[in-house]
Parts: C-alpha cells; sequence; structure tokens
C-alpha cells in the first residue's frame, strides 16, 4: 500500500465502512501518520466527496450523511457477499417489479477488477441450488418502501387495494410488519375500513400514501409477531378438507418437520395435536407417512381410506420385480 492513489483509495473505502473513525484509527490502518491522513482528506474533498470533520480530543471523520459516492469501493468478501445476495433474492422470488437485480448485478460485474469479475463470474454461472426456483409476486419498489417505512415510523397509509375478485378499494392500514414468504410480499396490520387486523399481498396494492389526518401514529399490539399471524392466516384458507391428526412425537422436532403455512400445532399430553386444511387427502396421506411418529387420525375418516390407499401402492411397489417390468 506504498502508493498514495493506493492509500486514498484505502482511505474511501474505510470511511464507507465505518460510522465514525478518528485520525489515529485511520493512520493505523493505513501504515502512515495522522498528518498525511489530514492531506489524504483533502485529496477526497477536492474529488468533491463530502468528508466531514469532528474537532476535538474525541473527534474524527465521517462521510455526511446521505450522500451517494459514485465509486463504491468494496472487498473481495463484500464484493461475493453482494453477488450472492442478488443470486438468492432471484432465487426466492425475492424481486420487485423493475429488473433491479439483473441490472444491480451487471452494475456490479461491470466494474469490479477482472482478478474478482472472473471468479465471481465462474461462481454465478457454476452455482446450483437443491430447492426448486420461486415464481414470485412481485410488488411495486415503491409500494413495497413505502409500506416498509411505514411500518417503522408506525404511522398510517392509506392504499389502494385490488382483490383476487378484482375487487378495487381504499382503505387506511397501520402496518404493522412486511413479511416475505413463498415467491409472496404480504403485509399486516389494523384495517379501517373493516376495523380488524388483516393482511394484504403488497402485488396487489397499487399505491401508498400517507394519512395526513393521524399524525400521532399507531401502537402495534404488545409481542405482536407478523410471521406468526401470516401462518396462521395461510393455514385457515378456503380447503376443502379439514383434517385433525394427533402425532406421538417431540413438538420441536415435529415443526421443524411441517410447513408453518398449513398446519397449527398444539402440544397435548399424548403428542402434538396437528389442525390442517388440504385440498387433497393423498398429499395430506404423502406428508403424514413421511413422519418418523406414529399418529392417530381424529377427522376425516376419508384421510384412512387415502392411507390405505397409498399403503397397498407402496406394498405393490416393494414386491414388483424387474423381470415384471413390460418389455
Amino acid at each position: 500500500m506504498s502508493h498514495p492513489l493506493t492509500r486514498v483509495l484505502t482511505l474511501l473505502e474505510l470511511l464507507q465502512s465505518n460510522a465514525r473513525l478518528t485520525g489515529t484509527e485511520l493512520a493505523d490502518r493505513l501504515d502512515t501518520d495522522v498528518r498525511t491522513v489530514r492531506r489524504y482528506m483533502s485529496h477526497l474533498r477536492e474529488l468533491g466527496i463530502p468528508v466531514e470533520a469532528e474537532r476535538g480530543r474525541h473527534g474524527g471523520y465521517r462521510l455526511a450523511r446521505g450522500y451517494r459516492m459514485p465509486p463504491l469501493v468494496l472487498t473481495n468478501d463484500e464484493a461475493l457477499a453482494v453477488v450472492l445476495g442478488l443470486l438468492a433474492a432471484e432465487r426466492l422470488g425475492m424481486g420487485t417489479t423493475a429488473p433491479a437485480t439483473a441490472g444491480a448485478l451487471a452494475k456490479i460485474e461491470r466494474v469490479l477488477p477482472q482478478a474478482l469479475r472472473e471468479p465471481l463470474a465462474a461462481m454465478r454461472q457454476t452455482l446450483s441450488f437443491t430447492a426448486n426456483a420461486v415464481v414470485g409476486q412481485a410488488p411495486g419498489t415503491g409500494v413495497l418502501l413505502a409500506l416498509a417505512q411505514a411500518s417503522r415510523a408506525h404511522t398510517t397509509v392509506a392504499i389502494s387495494h385490488q382483490s383476487w375478485r378484482q375487487e378495487h378499494t381504499e382503505r387506511d392500514i397501520d402496518p404493522y410488519g412486511v413479511v416475505f414468504h413463498t415467491g409472496r410480499w404480504y403485509v399486516v396490520g389494523h384495517d379501517h375500513l373493516r376495523d380488524g387486523l388483516r393482511t394484504f399481498r403488497i402485488d396487489r396494492i397499487t399505491s401508498v400514501t400517507s394519512v395526513t389526518s393521524r399524525v400521532d401514529g399507531f401502537t402495534a399490539p404488545d409481542g405482536f409477531d407478523p410471521v406468526a399471524h401470516l401462518n396462521a392466516t395461510l393455514a385457515q384458507g378456503p380447503y376443502r378438507w379439514q383434517v385433525e391428526v394427533t402425532i406421538h412425537g417431540p413438538l420441536d422436532e415435529i415443526a421443524r418437520r411441517l410447513p408453518r403455512s398449513a398446519v397449527t400445532l398444539t402440544a397435548q399430553p399424548t403428542g402434538v395435536l396437528m389442525h390442517a386444511r388440504a385440498e387433497r387427502l393423498d398429499g395430506m396421506a404423502h406428508l403424514l407417512a413421511s413422519m418418523e411418529w406414529p399418529f392417530t387420525i381424529h377427522q376425516p375418516d376419508e384421510l384412512r381410506q387415502a392411507l390405505k390407499t397409498l399403503a397397498d401402492q407402496l406394498t405393490a411397489a416393494a414386491q414388483r420385480r424387474p423381470e415384471e417390468l413390460p418389455q
């Protein structure tokens, strides 16, 4: 790091990565003295990068708040983290309506040095996932950010919402939290139109505006968990069959094996009581058969026949020999 330009760029990277550093700390990082650090700060200011200095014994240097620097300096580890994060978000369906992921990847790869560009390109081209890609329901970027900001600030917002029946409504909501689940974004909060707790898919919200008549903000219920509420809401969806089964095993391990968005689990003296809804009982039969613990069916009786049918299929498969296959 003997070249002055290299030290100036390293100084810029340090200021990006830290909220504030003293002159002594910067001198130690750059292997130089405080006087030289001050000179490098002058070089950055000459380039139009606003560096703020705090005087005094405990003073230091920092970049001006809100400043967006054209040269974004990343270490190898940071660049890898960003690329992997973008690839994972694309795989999980976490994108927004604009092709932001592809654009961000292209910009990062364009400015990377050749020594780092090639390994990251190889990572992108050869990386495989064990899980299937999720086709996301992309929300508008502005809508998503506005709801997140209102949730953090506890401010009521007005939304334009279109239901799955194509019914359009205008309503005020107190957003308690934003949740991403299997390719879809949701906002959970108090709906003033219905005067109750509601969950909305964000891709069905076309606009979000502040409600100026409610300037004091709202207070979310103590201990409210948006994720738990969303899981419980999805588990109550309109399905054909109501399923109730006691699984004779430990709650924690059973919970890790079952999709919490489709079932509710309650600890019982004899095991774990599972309530679920299902459109097809053959799928529920496969799910129960994959569990390593015994279970007792409470309802519906038709689930017993679905399990018997599955058992017959498995028995036939176990008894079938290669010579019996059609030629």
